[in-house]
C-alpha cells in the first residue's frame, strides 16, 4: 500500500506541477501582451503630449499675430480718421466749382502721393528726396507715418 500511496502522491505532484506550469506560461504571455500594450500607450501619450505642446505654441503665435493685426488695424483707423478730418474741413464741391484748377492740382498731387504710399508699403526704395526729409509731412503728406525718421533713412 505504501507503494500505491507513493505513486498516487507522485502522480498528484506531476499533475500539480503541470497545472502550475500552464498557469506560469499563461501569466507570462499575459505579461508580455500587457508590456506591449503599455509601450503602445506610452507612445500614444508622448504623441498626444507633443500635439498638445504644438497646439499651445500655435495658439501663442496666433494670439501674438492677432495682437499685431489689431494694433495695425487701430493705426489704420487713426490714419483714416486723419484723412476724414482733412476731407471734412473742406467742401470740395464748392471749392471745385470756384477754383477747378487748384482742386485738380491738389487731387492729382494727392493721388501721386497716395500711389507712392502704396509703393513704399510694397517695399520700394526711398528716393533721395525722401531720404533727405526732415519730417513726416515733408516725406509724404499722404502717409507721414511711413517716414523712417532722421536716424533711419
Amino acid at each position: 500500500m505504501g507503494m500505491k500511496l507513493a505513486a498516487a502522491s507522485a502522480a498528484m505532484m506531476l499533475v500539480l506541477c503541470g497545472v502550475f506550469w500552464v498557469y506560469y506560461q499563461d501569466t507570462q504571455e499575459r505579461i508580455a501582451i500587457l508590456n506591449e500594450n503599455n509601450a503602445k500607450l506610452e507612445t500614444a501619450v508622448a504623441t498626444s503630449e507633443a500635439a498638445v505642446a504644438s497646439l499651445q505654441a500655435d495658439i501663442l503665435k496666433a494670439n501674438a499675430e492677432l495682437s499685431r493685426v489689431n494694433t495695425e488695424f487701430a493705426n489704420i483707423r487713426a490714419q483714416n480718421n486723419v484723412l476724414a478730418d482733412k476731407l471734412a474741413r473742406h467742401d470740395l464741391a464748392v471749392l471745385g466749382s470756384e477754383k477747378p484748377g487748384l482742386v485738380e492740382r491738389l487731387v492729382n498731387r494727392g493721388t501721386i502721393n497716395a500711389g507712392r504710399c502704396f509703393e513704399l508699403l510694397a517695399g520700394a526704395e526711398l528716393t533721395d528726396k525722401e531720404k533727405e526729409a526732415t519730417s513726416g509731412d515733408e516725406f509724404n503728406k499722404e502717409c507721414p507715418w511711413l517716414w523712417p525718421g532722421p536716424s533711419n533713412p
